[in-house]
């Protein structure tokens, strides 16, 4: 390489850094991220104990990654670059074909968290129920890149029927609708389908008839979910989202605000999380009443995000839901299930969130 060669590489490399040094300047920082949905590290705030500790450095190194100019349309070139290269896992999702499906890494509390299941059990005098929902790595399995390690969700079931609970199949139901579009192609979530199959498990436990699917109305057709976003793989078409139930004479207050609503918030649906037009996103409890429901029964949901577009299908059956999400709202579930009055508990997670859930410890209190 001649002299003139190395200038003339040193300068535009130069060039390229002074530029995008000079775009962070003049652009402002970003609060929020769209397409990773997530919030975005601010500026570090100097000072003499965060220097010495390292974790200004640390921070400003997470800032200045986070407020990289471009760095949407970074992240995808780079994404598509590794996808040409033969790549077909990306931050954990498997790419398999037009589907996106998270792979399951973190098992770590799971035996720990049935532990705390069948303390549960003991402690009430209540019926408790387990849903544990597969998702798609294990459901799809057969969509999977070839060789591509996958957890054993179905022996994990097979563990968790010994916890004393009352077994709700949702597994079975999803393996005989698996070629239903029962999972978003974007997003970890089951669809409103595949949702309403597992409150028919639901009521089928508990000895009760599921209400008819009913009339479905597509309320959105450009869906870009959580595994879109976790990816990078931003070139698939989007999702079509769904609903079977109205929600008219269904009310649903905020149990931590008070505030009142109703099943469905409608302004997400313009927002890159439309997930959240179920109920409202996530919230630490949520009250669905419905006085025409079929049956005048109490039931207690303790929950993850997948409750949010099940319930419904739940305000049909029981005539109070309480979805209580143990990330935010950290109480004992047998002391909460009497003080509402409840006639049943219902354990429902994927999961994926069950193995490696810190709160699931209050089950047990």
């Amino acid at each position: 390489m001649t002299k003139l060669t190395q200038r003339l590489t040193a300068a535009i490399f130069c060039l390229f850094i002074g530029g995008f040094g000079i775009l962070h300047l003049l652009l402002p920082d970003r609060t929020f991220s769209p397409v990773e949905n997530r919030n975005l590290s601010q500026s570090p705030v100097l000072s003499w104990e965060s220097l010495v500790d390292g974790t200004f450095t640390s921070d400003l190194e997470e800032y200045l990654a986070d407020q990289f100019p471009l760095r949407d349309g970074w992240m995808g070139l780079k994404t598509r670059y590794e996808y040409l290269l033969g790549h077909r896992e990306f931050n954990n999702v498997y790419l398999c074909g037009d589907t996106l499906i998270s792979h399951i890494t973190d098992t770590s509390r799971a035996q720990q968290n049935l532990d705390y299941l069948r303390r549960l059990v003991e402690k009430t005098d209540l019926p408790v129920y387990l849903g544990l929902i597969p998702t798609a790595e294990e459901i799809w399995r057969d969509k999977l890149p070839q060789g591509a390690p996958a957890f054993d969700q179905l022996a994990y079931l097979e563990e968790a029927k010994d916890t004393g609970a009352l077994w709700v199949d949702i597994a079975g139901a999803f393996q005989a609708h698996a070629g239903e579009d029962i999972f978003y192609r974007t997003d970890h979530h089951w669809t409103s389908l595949g949702a309403y199959y597992g409150y028919a498990a639901l009521t089928e436990a508990m000895g009760l008839e599921a209400q008819p699917l009913g009339e479905k109305v597509t309320v959105s057709e450009d869906f870009n979910g959580t595994l879109y976003s976790t990816s990078g793989v931003h070139w698939l078409r989007p999702d079509a989202m769904d609903r079977y139930v109205s929600g008219e004479g269904v009310t649903v207050e905020n149990g931590y605000t008070g505030e009142m609503g109703g099943l469905y918030v409608d302004s997400f649906l313009g927002e890159k999380d439309k997930y959240s037009s179920f109920l409202g996103g996530n919230n630490p409890l949520y009250i669905v009443r419905n006085p025409d429901a079929a049956t005048d029964q109490k039931l207690l949901v303790v929950r993850d995000s997948y409750s949010d577009s099940l319930a419904p299908f739940l305000s049909q059956t029981y005539a109070e839901v309480h979805l209580l999400d143990l990330r935010y709202y950290r109480t004992s579930v047998a002391q909460y299930a009497e003080d509402m009055g409840a006639d049943a508990i219902f354990v429902c997670y994927s999961v994926e969130n069950f193995i490696k859930d810190a709160d699931a410890v209050f089950l047990a209190q």
